[in-house]
């Protein structure tokens, strides 16, 4: 009689772990489901040349837009395109330009975190190289811009780049620093990201 309400107890006990393990895999299972399903739907189709000329007409009928042609169009907006366009085949090619420090600051009311300004071939550009982080981290390491805190107006330098932007506040085009270098020695090089790029 005791070994048959044992047996009854056994059976019961494995039905109920069997039904858990049943919901708990549907679970999962359905939780998976939806991870796939989110992920899929998160990932943006890329627009087609139609549709990106299409976003920019509209874009250009914003008074962002407005602005922004007007600018273009302008002496200052044309200097500048002008000057980008100089530099473009190093900044595809990530090759060296060789720069001189002009300033070691911005102009009045940038927003670009540290940088200076520099002629190249008789051209004068922004040297952003953004945020600064001030004081040292906890592996007591100085921060990241350390050494070009040592350049002094008309000191020689080598930059290179992968990317020349512009906007109508700024009066040049705006170089992003990934790499300067002067006495051959490197003084700065942009870490790479955290995705790899």
């Amino acid at each position: 009689m005791l070994l048959i309400k044992h047996t009854k107890n056994m059976k019961k006990i494995i039905y109920v772990l069997i039904l858990t393990l049943v919901v708990v895999s549907g679970l999962v299972f359905a939780n998976r489901e939806i991870k796939n399903e989110t992920s899929k739907k998160s990932i943006p189709k890329p627009l087609s040349v139609a549709e990106s000329k299409a976003a920019l007409k509209k874009w250009e009928a914003t008074p962002d837009g407005i602005l922004y042609k007007t600018w273009e169009a302008s002496p200052a907006g044309k200097k500048v395109l002008a000057g980008a366009a100089k530099i473009s085949k190093s900044i595809r090619d990530s090759s060296n330009m060789e720069g001189v420090v002009t300033s070691l600051s911005l102009p009045p009311g940038s927003r670009l975190g540290y940088g200076m300004m520099v002629r190249i071939n008789g051209d004068d550009y922004i040297l952003a190289f953004g945020p600064e982080k001030s004081g040292k981290n906890s592996l007591n390491f100085n921060n990241e811009f350390e050494q070009l805190h040592s350049l002094r107006v008309n000191d020689k330098i080598i930059i290179r780049s992968q990317s020349v932007s512009h906007a109508p506040k700024y009066s040049y085009p705006i170089i992003s620093g990934d790499y300067v270098e002067r006495d051959s020695k490197i003084i700065y090089k942009r870490a790479p990201g955290k995705d790899g790029c």
